[in-house]
C-alpha cells in the first residue's frame, strides 16, 4: 500500500492535517486552495441565526420578472434543454453583441468576438489555461478578486502583486478614485517573464472606476511589454454619478491584446444562472474556446436563453436605467449611516461595495474568537466581532491581498449593499452600535 499524502493546510484552516491513501495533485497546494477561505469563515451557519448578511455579494430580491419568463419560455421549448454550441446559444451571442458593440466602438461578430462560459469566474479560468505557461507571471492589483489567485496558479503562473494605496486614516470623505496605483511601481513589476495583467473595473471591494489616463497607462505597458490583458468588467452596468465607465478593449492597440469579462449574474441580480461572457478578437478567443469546451463543453442553456431575454429587452424597458438609480439608492441609503456612524469609509464609485475602516474599533482584549481566525489578520477579528455583536456580517479585506502586503487590508472591511432597502434600513441601524466600541 502506498504511503498516504500528508499536507499542511494554511494558517487558520480548520483541517490541520489532509491525509489521503491517494496522492492528489501538487496544483491544489498553491493558490490557498486547500485553506479555509473566508466565505467558509463567515458562512452564514457560523453566524448567529439573525445577522443580516452584509459580505457575499449576492442579491436578497430576485430578477425582473421578464427576465425571469424568458426561464419558463426556454425550459418550454426542447431545444432549449438540450446542449448548446460550446461558444454559446446564436440568440444569446447575437443579444451580447447588439448590446455591447456600441459601448466597444465597434461590430461585435457574434461568431468569432463572442464566447459564452459558465459565470464569468469559469471564463476567466479557460482564459488561463488558454494562455499561461508554467512560470508566466500575471499581475494582480491588490486588493484583488480572490478567485483570480487559484485560477492563475493551478495553469501554472506565478502571481505578482501590485497593491493600489488606499486613502490615508485622516484623509476626509475618501471615494474609490482615491485609491491610486503606483505607475513606477506597476513598471517594476514586469519582468521577461510576465504574460497577463488582469484589470478589475469597476473594481471589487474597493469601488474604484479606473479613470482613462489611468488605463491609458497601463494600455502603454501592455503594449511596450506584449502584455495580454484580462479586463474583468462584471460590474459594467454599475458606474455612478458622472463617472465613465472606460473599456480598455477601446484604447488605441488593444483591442488585439485584450479579452472582456461580462456577467449576467450582475447585470440581472442572477448570480446563481452561471452565464457569463467573454469579448475579444478572434486570435484570442478561438484558443480559450478550445480551453473553454474541455473545461465546460457549453453552458446552461436555458439560462443562456434567459439572459438573452434580459439584453433584449433591456434598452425598451430602460431597464439598466433604473436599476443603476436603484443602486444608487441602496449606496447613498447605507452610506448615510456609515456617516452617522463617524468611522471613515471609501465612497464607491462603482459596484456594490463599500469598505469601511475598521481600524478604530476597540475589539475587547478577552474576546473569545473561533480557532478558524488564527493566523489572520485583526480585520478578521474585528469583523467576526461586528457579525456576533452588532448583528452584521460584513468580509475582512486581507483576504484580498497576499500576505507582504496585507497589512494594508487590514484596515478594511467590505459591506455589500446588494440588498433592499429594508435590509439596509435595518443593517444601518444596527452598526451605530459600534458607535460604543470606537478606539477615543
Amino acid at each position: 500500500m502506498s504511503n498516504p499524502t500528508h499536507v499542511a493546510t494554511a494558517p487558520g484552516a480548520a483541517l490541520d492535517t489532509l491525509t489521503s491513501v491517494i496522492p492528489f495533485s501538487s496544483r491544489l497546494r498553491t493558490g490557498r486552495a486547500l485553506a479555509v477561505d473566508v466565505w467558509s469563515i463567515f458562512n452564514a451557519l457560523n453566524l448567529p441565526p439573525d445577522c443580516i448578511n452584509l459580505g457575499q455579494g449576492y442579491m436578497n430580491f430576485a430578477p425582473p420578472n421578464w427576465v425571469k419568463k424568458g426561464v419558463e419560455n426556454a425550459i418550454n421549448n426542447v431545444a432549449s434543454n438540450h446542449y448548446s454550441h460550446p461558444k454559446g446559444t446564436p440568440r444569446l451571442r447575437k443579444a451580447i453583441s447588439a448590446h455591447y458593440s456600441p459601448g466597444f466602438n465597434r461590430t461585435l461578430d457574434p461568431d468569432s468576438e463572442i464566447l459564452v462560459s459558465s459565470g464569468a469566474n469559469e471564463g476567466q479560468y479557460a482564459t488561463f489555461v488558454a494562455f499561461l505557461e508554467q512560470g508566466d507571471e500575471v499581475i494582480m492589483f491588490e486588493p484583488f478578486f480572490d478567485q483570480y489567485l487559484p485560477s492563475v496558479t493551478f495553469n501554472g503562473g506565478v502571481p505578482v502583486y501590485v497593491p493600489m494605496h488606499p486613502p490615508p486614516p485622516d484623509s476626509v470623505s475618501p471615494t474609490s478614485n482615491d485609491w491610486t496605483l503606483d505607475f513606477e511601481e506597476l513598471r517594476r513589476a514586469i519582468t521577461p517573464k510576465t504574460k497577463m495583467i488582469i484589470v478589475n473595473t469597476p473594481h471589487n471591494p474597493v469601488g474604484k472606476v479606473f479613470t482613462r489616463a489611468e488605463l491609458e497607462s497601463i494600455s502603454k505597458l501592455a503594449q511596450e511589454f506584449n502584455l495580454l490583458v484580462m479586463a474583468d468588467e462584471v460590474y459594467d452596468c454599475m458606474v455612478f454619478g458622472e463617472k465613465e465607465h472606460v473599456r480598455i478593449a477601446t484604447l488605441p492597440g488593444m483591442w488585439e491584446r485584450t479579452i472582456t469579462v461580462g456577467s449576467a449574474g450582475k447585470s440581472f441580480a442572477a448570480t446563481g444562472w452561471r452565464v457569463g461572457w467573454l469579448v475579444g478578437p478572434p486570435t484570442l478567443l478561438t484558443p480559450t474556446l478550445a480551453a473553454n469546451t474541455r473545461i465546460v463543453f457549453c453552458s446552461n442553456t436555458p439560462m443562456q436563453e434567459a439572459a438573452a431575454t434580459g439584453l433584449e429587452q433591456a434598452n425598451e424597458r430602460g431597464f439598466f436605467e433604473q436599476q443603476l438609480k436603484e443602486y444608487q439608492e441602496r449606496r447613498d441609503v447605507f452610506c448615510s449611516y456609515l456617516d452617522k456612524l463617524g468611522l471613515q469609509y471609501t465612497l464607491p464609485e462603482g459596484t456594490y461595495f463599500v469598505l469601511l475602516d475598521i481600524s478604530k474599533v476597540d475589539i475587547p482584549d478577552n474576546y473569545n474568537f473561533p480557532a478558524s481566525l488564527n493566523g489572520r489578520g485583526r480585520d478578521f477579528r474585528a469583523a467576526w466581532f461586528i457579525a456576533e455583536q452588532i448583528g452584521v456580517s460584513s468580509i475582512p479585506t486581507s483576504e484580498f491581498y497576499c500576505e507582504e502586503h496585507g497589512k494594508i487590508g487590514e484596515r478594511f472591511a467590505r459591506f455589500a449593499f446588494c440588498k433592499d432597502l429594508d435590509t439596509l434600513h435595518k443593517a444601518g441601524e444596527r452598526l451605530q452600535k459600534l458607535k460604543q466600541y470606537q478606539k477615543k
